[in-house]
């Protein structure tokens, strides 16, 4: 399960806030989420968004 959304903030203990949120599950979308708070122990890894990949997002909108 993956989650990819805008980070909107996070504290000293690694919860995340994230907003526009979108759900996977094995590689495929589930659904959008919206807002979401991601707490310290479920975090597993963090990854910035490719510059193209972040382009062709801002496009879409």
């Amino acid at each position: 399960m993956e989650y990819k959304g805008f980070l909107a903030s996070v504290d000293s203990y690694m919860n995340l806030q994230l907003g526009n949120t979108e759900e996977y599950i094995d590689g495929q979308l589930t659904g959008n989420l919206g807002e979401i708070l991601i707490r310290c122990n479920n975090v597993l890894y963090v990854r910035g968004v490719p510059e193209d990949e972040e382009l062709e997002d801002a496009d879409q909108d």
